[in-house]
């Protein structure tokens, strides 16, 4: 009997997204390509913000209930924090170390660069400027979980799975029922997220066809430098930094590639995190962390544990100070670190979180604000590498605590791997 050919999901999306390449090119500067092309890319981005929500709620809240300890929830909590905030800060060290040494933005000619329209990031930043310094801390207190549904608060979801599985577990048998309602929403929901994956490639087409009809290849020319060094940094900081982290959980961040093969594809072409949310949590179980680590670590990450944002933050700052030929003393830039380290976090679900990051951070130092239109044109490409940091950052996350709390299953990953084996 024939074997049946079947194309991967990984290879579908490359063709997807060489297609939407030349399709892109093709049309180059043609404003009627967005028209046909956009709506395809929203349509799978819709689908996939669809599903993330009830998959979160429900996973999490059968993990939490399966485990019912509220001293374990709060020190995984803790915990997680502390792993975030060391491996964002490294990201940002890294970032400043290399635009110091490499220098990306000396000598570049300001006048030969092409400024985008930042006006939309501005009035976001303006808006997030006004919440204190604890309204991050207040927003997970969800005062309507419907509507928090409705807007994506992760934080405000997580907060509420969490303690609906506290009370679940609590009620005991009375809770069984409703452990079993959310077991099979949770099975249901990964079902449909295989379902709405068979939309990517046709998603990503449309998505990079429409970016490289709009900007096409010649902004890259003069800020290829920032844009190679950008992407040469990212893969030291996953190849050096994550791969001496995924050591420490016993796993090669070589093999942990291997295994989100797909999703870091996908990840890169749509530029955007949450399309891969649920499948990477799958996965991730399937490695041997515990389902109730791995519902609360992912999320959580998504707004406190932005590896390759953080980094490029700190890269593009130190770019346009270089540009406009202002010299950062160590004071300088260590602020600018603690600054960025604030403002990074918690504000993930916010559009163009990088560019909202720097407006609020950038003053601090006196970089001037308008430098960032200059890079604005480079932006999606540059995006499309952070969200790949980003993605394994936050995979490997779940696997750190895992092995952190001691419940990290060698056993399963051996199976996965053999199993991973059979089928190569």
């Amino acid at each position: 009997m024939k074997k049946k050919f079947k194309i991967s999901l990984a290879a579908q999306i490359l063709i997807g997204l060489i297609l939407g390449i030349i399709v892109g090119g093709i049309f180059y500067g043609n404003p009627k390509i967005e028209t046909y092309l956009q709506p395809l890319g929203d349509i799978f981005l819709h689908l996939i913000k669809m599903i993330v929500v009830p998959i979160i709620i429900s996973t999490l809240i059968v993990g939490v209930a399966g485990t019912g300890d509220m001293k374990q929830l709060g020190r995984l909590g803790g915990k997680s924090i502390i792993y975030f905030e060391i491996i964002t800060t490294v990201a940002i060290v890294v970032g400043l170390l290399s635009a110091n040494i490499f220098q990306p933005g000396a000598g570049v000619n300001m006048n030969e660069l092409s400024q985008g329209d930042i006006s939309k990031y501005v009035t976001t930043t303006e808006e997030v400027q006004h919440e204190g310094p604890f309204d991050i801390i207040v927003g997970i207190v969800p005062t309507n979980i419907i509507q928090s549904m409705a807007e994506g608060n992760m934080l405000a979801i997580i907060f509420f799975s969490v303690i609906f599985g506290l009370g679940v577990a609590a009620v005991g048998e009375r809770g069984k029922p409703v452990l079993d309602f959310f077991q099979g929403v949770a099975d249901a929901m990964f079902w449909v997220t295989n379902l709405v994956m068979k939309f990517a490639p046709i998603g990503v087409f449309g998505l990079i066809g429409v970016t490289v009809s709009k900007y096409g290849f010649s902004s890259l020319v003069p800020l290829a430098k920032l844009a190679i060094l950008v992407y040469a940094t990212m893969l030291f900081f996953i190849f050096v930094v994550l791969g001496l982290v995924a050591r420490f959980a016993g796993i090669s961040i070589f093999y942990l590639i291997k295994v989100l093969k797909d999703e870091l594809i996908l990840a890169f072409s749509t530029a955007s995190s949450e399309a891969v949310l649920p499948r990477i949590m799958m996965k991730m179980e399937k490695l041997g962390a515990p389902k109730d680590i791995v519902s609360f670590v992912i999320p959580t990450g998504y707004s406190f544990n932005l590896d390759g944002s953080t980094l490029y933050q700190a890269i593009a700052a130190l770019f346009i100070a270089q540009m406009y030929g202002i010299h950062l003393s160590i004071g300088e830039q260590i602020t600018l670190m603690l600054v960025l380290m604030v403002t990074s976090k918690g504000i993930a679900g916010v559009p163009g979180v990088s560019f909202v990051v720097l407006l609020a951070t950038l003053g601090t130092v006196g970089i001037p604000l308008e430098g960032l239109a200059f890079i604005a044109g480079i932006d999606r490409i540059l995006d499309m590498g952070r969200t790949v940091v980003n993605v394994i950052g936050n995979s490997l996350a779940s696997l750190v605590m895992a092995k952190w709390e001691g419940r990290f299953d060698r056993e399963k990953m051996k199976n996965y791997f053999k199993e991973d084996q059979n089928l190569a």
